[in-house]
C-alpha cells in the first residue's frame, strides 16, 4: 500500500532515515513518531509514540525513540513526521518502518 511520496521508493535504510531526521531538525521542525497496525486510507489516524519530540536536537535522540517504538510495536507501521510550529502544521511525513506481514 502506498502511503505517501516516499512509499513508491524502496524501504529507507537506517542512514536514509537519519538524513530525513536531520532535515527535520535543520529546519527547526518538531519530530514526531506515530504507529499503526494497518494502513487504511479511510482511517488516517495513527497512535502517537509519546508526545512530539519538542526538545530533540540530535538525530540520535529521535532514532533512539524510533527504535524503542519499533521494539514495542514490531508488527506496526511506524512513521516519522515533522511539524512546523510557525505554520502550525505537518510539513513532512514518511513511513520509516514497514512490518513484514
Amino acid at each position: 500500500m502506498h502511503t505517501e511520496t516516499f512509499s513508491y521508493l524502496p524501504q529507507f535504510s537506517e542512514e536514509q532515515i537519519e538524513k530525513q531526521v536531520q532535515y527535520i531538525l535543520d529546519h527547526n521542525w518538531i519530530p514526531g513518531i506515530e504507529y499503526s497496525d494497518t494502513i487504511n486510507p479511510n482511517d488516517p489516524y495513527w497512535h502517537w509514540w509519546k508526545l512530539p519530540l519538542f526538545g530533540a536536537e540530535k538525530v540520535e535522540e529521535v532514532m533512539q525513540e524510533l527504535h524503542a517504538c519499533k521494539e514495542q510495536n514490531p508488527d506496526c507501521y511506524i512513521r516519522i513526521t515533522g511539524y512546523d510550529n510557525k505554520i502550525q502544521g505537518q510539513v513532512l511525513s514518511f513511513v520509516a518502518y514497514n512490518p513484514k506481514k
